[in-house]
């Protein structure tokens, strides 16, 4: 099957999924589920391109396996989070509803086809690899095996260090700075964009393979400037106000360091 007709395939798979989860929204009045869904939707669209990709047998499945695996452990785990603060909705979605009074039906439809539409333009690199005809894996797509399956263990783990940080009683209010979280203030986007590199490199022998260095470079631009480091800051300032600011001093935002003195 061609790539254009993966693609509108895709497309109309996101936009049927997205209309369902804005339905399922409504019906339970909580539009945060629409962050596990978007996580979720990936492995559909990787099954999809990898039963109906002409590329080779053995490297279809691989790239779906692994894109499953990141996309059901993350959709579960803000499934997990979603369910333990509802009916109350993500900050975001607050402030959406507020912004959006006017209209609130219509225009958080089109946001959740947005996410649709966001989810099968960052599949392209899982696309690109379905559609890799070679009989052999390329060096460089060992590597992008590797590196994802590191980046979702990364993640994993700073997942788990934070729940079990937020746990403890004895901690409650205070700044979670242990494990990967004393070297980085954001370890689990820093993993998170780390996974887009992997789908790059899984990508890049493919025809046109270059193309997917967007998807690691769309998703830093997202987790730098707009949906992930500046949202949760906000939060934590107005949440843990001088405590924040101090682990804002000593510790870096983004990628894993030593902490600083002083």
């Amino acid at each position: 099957m061609s790539a254009a007709t993966l693609l509108a395939l895709a497309l109309l798979l996101a936009a049927g999924l997205m209309t369902a989860v804005f339905a399922l929204a409504r019906r339970i009045d909580n539009y945060s589920v629409v962050d596990v869904a978007w996580s979720l939707a990936f492995t559909p669209l990787a099954l999809l391109y990898a039963a109906l990709g002409p590329g080779w047998g053995p490297r279809r499945r691989l790239v779906a396996a692994l894109t499953a695996a990141w996309s059901l452990r993350l959709g579960l785990h803000l499934w997990s989070r979603v369910a333990s603060h509802h009916p109350r909705e993500d900050g975001r979605y607050v402030e959406l509803r507020r912004l959006w009074a006017s209209k609130l039906a219509a225009r958080f439809f089109g946001f959740f086809q947005l996410q649709g539409l966001l989810n099968v333009a960052l599949s392209l690199p899982v696309l690109l690899a379905c559609l890799h005809e070679a009989p052999a894996f390329a060096p460089v797509e060992l590597a992008g095996a590797v590196v994802f399956a590191v980046s979702v263990g990364g993640e994993t783990l700073a997942d788990a260090q934070l729940r079990r940080f937020k746990a403890d009683p004895a901690r409650r209010g205070r700044v979670c700075d242990v494990g990967l979280w004393r070297f980085s203030r954001h370890p689990n986007y820093f993993f998170e964009w780390l996974v887009w590199c992997g789908f790059l490199l899984l990508a890049l022998p493919a025809p046109w393979g270059w193309t997917a260095a967007f998807a690691p470079l769309l998703m830093l631009w997202f987790l730098l400037r707009v949906t992930g480091i500046p949202a949760t800051e906000e939060q934590a300032l107005r949440t843990k106000g001088e405590a924040y600011r101090q682990y804002q001093r000593s510790t870096s935002a983004f990628f894993p360091l030593p902490p600083r003195r002083g």
